[in-house]
């Protein structure tokens, strides 16, 4: 028994009433110390605890542990995981949790309590809680509470949890709660009906949920309410102007929700406002609806200064020009509005008291901006993006006051001439530049400069010549694409540093490079992304890319590379897109290439001198979603189990949008792919996720097409042509329901077009010409559609064709030979109806003719019915 004389000295006054208090007192003491003993078991590991929790020594000494100065109870317990080994410390009970009845603070942070299914039933049973904090703990299931024993409770946080159920009514019931955080715990379905009872609330953040509603109209009565974050959470509909009734409101984030509408002029009387974030949404309307009215975000008492230091509405709709009472927002420190549908003119004066601005990032606008030559910003920015505004054409000579600049985006600014030569030293802080899409000429620096310190450097789409320039170690992404650089590559990759570079991304196509790729990949170990594609470049592939293991994506298309499939690549297994299109490339496919890449997303190896049969290996790319074999000579059948290409076959991408970008920085590095198909040649990128695609045209494979092919449901487009390809088309071709093109043009296939083609809806090109097929095409709104030419030189009959299917055509099919005779059916009625027809016309018409009589009688009759159809029309 611990010693607790001291206690009871202290307590032990007046007599035996006193001494039985105190022994009460004691007896509870001791009860809290064994509770916190028999913590320790419920621990699956008891080494996770900190090391000061010792059985016989005082709790109160417990690291975590605080306990009251005069009554020695527990009144705060303190417990935390790790948030980064994901939850090593386990509690699979919290059965010893109500002896702490004194106990005021819980804190539990990532503690795995998953298996503590009572968990909230326990913590229900401390009358004195005011403080709750289970943040990231493994809950998977909140009781719908008939009484609560939570009257003292001021801050709730179940935030990163995984719930998935409403959030229950007795939430919203806690009169004395002050703060109370949702946030990323999986929530579902709408907000409880009113009324509620959270008076004292200043607090309240759920966001990353998915609570698929409208806002709560009881959440605008809370008129103490500080900080609102509902971020990420299906919020749908308008703001409703009864937000304004929150006057106290100082942080509001409703983003990456589907809110509509205007953006509400009330919020910009809300002026004790100092974070506003709505980006990610629908808001449609001029922007100035958010500074409608001259004491928008100013009030009397603040002497005309806002508190207002980030506003963020990036990703919406909004239109018209930003409004001039923008600059004078002096505590401004972030504005963010890319990608809008701003327009109009932009000058000095929408700066003017901005002297607090570090970040102005509203690129993705039509916008023009008009200063002075020798302007000179009240700012000092670290981050300005203004890509796609007209800036030139001439260079924005004011970024040299700059000093602080981090990054900077003037991408596609109709600027021209020479980059300044003090720009490359802009900043010794300069970490990303974007010049790219402007019309810029001349040489790039060959040397490095030490202190240039850039990190990413967009130069894609000008006019630079020259060299390419040496870069330093520090650059992670290079953009140089679309210029007229020439000479070759061996002074840019084989110029000795000191250690290996640090460049995941080099972007050179499009180029006038020449020569061959140089052997020397070794210190370019964290190459993710190399594009090579339209340029001069001879020879084959070297041996030292075995190294780049970290690469992702190889375009080496329209080159003038020879030699076979290269080997060296047989190390880099985390490819997801290879194009070795339009080269010179010979031989066989080698079998492993369909086994060291299991991620692979897009193969393209049309328009080279490839040959032999197609590897079974190749089914095992699971994952793939484009292949390109076409106008090579390849022999032999088409696989049989094509079916095993997982990707094709679902009809959702099954693809992660994120693992088609490169950068996190201005998100422009974004996976594409050139795909040939409906007879031409697109570029995806955006969509490329959800695109499939398939093309062994203009090669030499023979055979049949393999049954299996129907199961790829998921497929878009599918180009067999220009083949020796025999048999008939799969009757089963209508279950790929988003087939979008097809062409089994130029082969010997011969039998009906099966029925099952009247189902592809979808379907937008189509060609089976220059084949053996016949009998009557199918019938169906899109067969009918298409041009003649997609059906010519066959032996095939019916629209769109002119050739009808008469009655004496033999069609060997059974199946069509049912359908002909429906046809002669539908000859003879329509035979019949036309005969009907001239009789009754010439009947009646020819006896008004030849009758004057009859023909007075029936025009007077016309005259007479016409008159009274006047007379019982309304008068206007």
């Amino acid at each position: 028994m611990l010693n607790f004389e001291r206690f009871v000295n202290v307590v032990v006054r007046n007599g035996k009433e006193e001494t039985r208090a105190a022994s009460e007192s004691v007896a509870r003491l001791e009860t809290e110390q064994l509770a916190l003993e028999s913590l320790k078991k419920e621990v699956e590991d008891p080494s996770d605890l900190p090391s000061s929790w010792v059985a016989g020594i005082d709790c109160c000494e417990w690291e975590g542990v605080v306990c009251n100065n005069l009554t020695r109870h527990v009144i705060e317990l303190q417990i935390i995981g790790d948030s980064e080994e994901s939850r090593y410390l386990r509690i699979n009970s919290l059965e010893w949790l109500p002896s702490l009845l004194n106990l005021e603070n819980l804190d539990m942070d990532s503690v795995d309590l998953s298996n503590a299914t009572q968990w909230l039933q326990v913590i229900n049973m401390l009358p004195s809680l005011v403080d709750l904090r289970l943040v990231n703990c493994g809950l998977h299931h909140i009781t719908p509470l008939l009484h609560h024993n939570f009257s003292s409770l001021e801050t709730l946080d179940l935030s990163w949890n995984n719930f998935s159920s409403p959030v229950p009514k007795w939430v919203f019931n806690l009169a004395s709660l002050v703060s109370l955080d949702l946030s990323s715990s999986n929530f579902t379905g709408p907000f409880p009906d009113g009324p509620v009872n959270l008076t004292s609330l200043t607090s309240f953040r759920a966001s990353h949920n998915s609570f698929n509603c409208l806002l709560p109209r009881w959440l605008f009565d809370l008129s103490n309410l500080e900080y609102l974050a509902l971020a990420n959470s299906s919020i749908k509909g308008a703001i409703s102007s009864k937000i304004g009734n929150i006057t106290n409101l100082k942080s509001l984030d409703l983003s990456d929700n589907m809110l509509l509408g205007k953006l509400p002029n009330v919020i910009g009387k809300l002026w004790k406002l100092e974070y506003v974030e709505l980006s990610d949404n629908l808001f449609d309307g001029e922007v100035s609806e958010l500074f409608n009215g001259r004491s928008n975000f100013f009030s009397a008492e603040t002497r005309n200064t806002s508190p207002l230091g980030f506003l963020r509405l990036k990703n919406n709709k909004l239109t018209g020009t930003l409004p001039k009472i923008l600059g004078q927002l002096s505590m401004l420190v972030h504005f963010y509005i890319y990608n809008n549908r701003l327009e109009g003119v932009v000058t000095e004066s929408h700066f003017s008291e901005l002297t607090q601005l570090k970040h102005f990032v509203a690129y993705g606008n039509n916008l023009t901006l008009k200063v002075s030559e020798n302007w000179i910003p009240p700012f000092q920015a670290t981050y300005i993006a203004i890509g796609g505004w007209n800036i030139g054409p001439l260079f924005p000579m004011w970024l040299r006051t700059q000093k602080m600049i981090m990054q900077v985006d003037i991408s596609d600014g109709g600027i021209q001439g020479e980059v300044p030569t003090w720009f490359w030293n802009l900043s010794s802080q300069t970490q990303s530049l974007n010049l790219s899409h402007n019309q810029f000429v001349g040489e790039l620096p060959i040397t490095s400069t030490p202190s240039w310190s850039v990190e990413q450097l967009y130069l894609g789409s000008n006019n630079f010549s020259g060299p390419l320039p040496l870069i330093s170690t520090s650059v992670t992404e290079l953009e140089l694409s679309n210029n007229s650089f020439s000479k070759g590559l061996s002074n840019f990759l084989c110029e000795s540093k000191d250690g290996s570079y640090n460049l995941g991304y080099l972007n050179l196509g499009e180029n006038d490079l020449s020569e061959e790729i140089p052997d020397c990949w070794m210190n370019w170990p964290e190459l993710k992304v190399l594009v090579l594609r339209d340029n001069n470049l001879i020879g084959g592939i070297p041996r030292s890319m075995e190294v780049l293991s970290n690469l992702q994506s190889l375009d080496l298309r329209r080159n003038r590379l020879t030699g076979p499939f290269p080997s060296s690549l047989g190390n880099c297994t985390k490819l997801l897109k290879i194009d070795l299109a339009e080269n010179e490339f010979v031989g066989e496919l080698p079998s492993w290439l369909g086994m060291r890449f299991p991620t692979l997303i897009v193969l393209i190896l049309r328009s080279n001198k490839f040959d032999g049969e197609l590897p079974q290996e190749l089914c095992h790319l699971k994952d793939l979603q484009i292949l390109d074999l076409a106008n090579n000579t390849f022999i032999g059948i088409i696989p049989r189990c094509i079916s095993n290409f997982s990707a094709m076959i679902k009809e959702k991408p099954i693809l992660d949008d994120y693992k088609l970008y490169y950068s996190l920085e201005f998100r422009v590095l974004r996976e594409s792919a050139r795909v040939t198909t409906k007879g031409n040649i697109y570029q995806y990128d955006t969509i490329l996720r959800l695109f499939t695609s398939m093309d062994m045209s203009s090669n030499n494979l023979s055979g049949d097409i393999p049954v299996s092919l129907t199961r790829l449901a998921g497929l878009r487009s599918f180009n067999i042509s220009k083949n020796n390809l025999t048999g008939r088309i799969p009757n089963n071709i209508g279950d790929m329901k988003v087939l979008e093109s097809i062409d089994l043009s130029e082969n010997q296939l011969y039998g009906q077009i099966p029925q099952s083609f009247s189902s592809l809806f979808t379907l937008s090109y189509l060609n089976l010409c220059d084949n053996n097929l016949s009998g009557m095409i199918p019938l169906s709104t899109q067969l009918q559609s298409f041009d003649p030419t997609s059906f010519q030189g066959n032996k095939l009959c019916g629209l769109p064709l002119l050739v009808n299917c008469s009655s004496g055509v033999k069609v060997p099919n059974v199946e069509y030979e049912e359908d002909e005779s429906d046809k002669d059916e539908v000859d003879r009625f329509y035979v019949s109806m036309a005969i009907g027809f001239s009789l009754s016309f010439w009947g009646v018409c020819g006896s008004l003719l030849f009758k004057r009589s009859w023909r007075h009688a029936y025009f007077r009759f016309l005259d007479r019915s016409w008159e009274m159809l006047l007379a019982k029309a309304p008068i206007c």
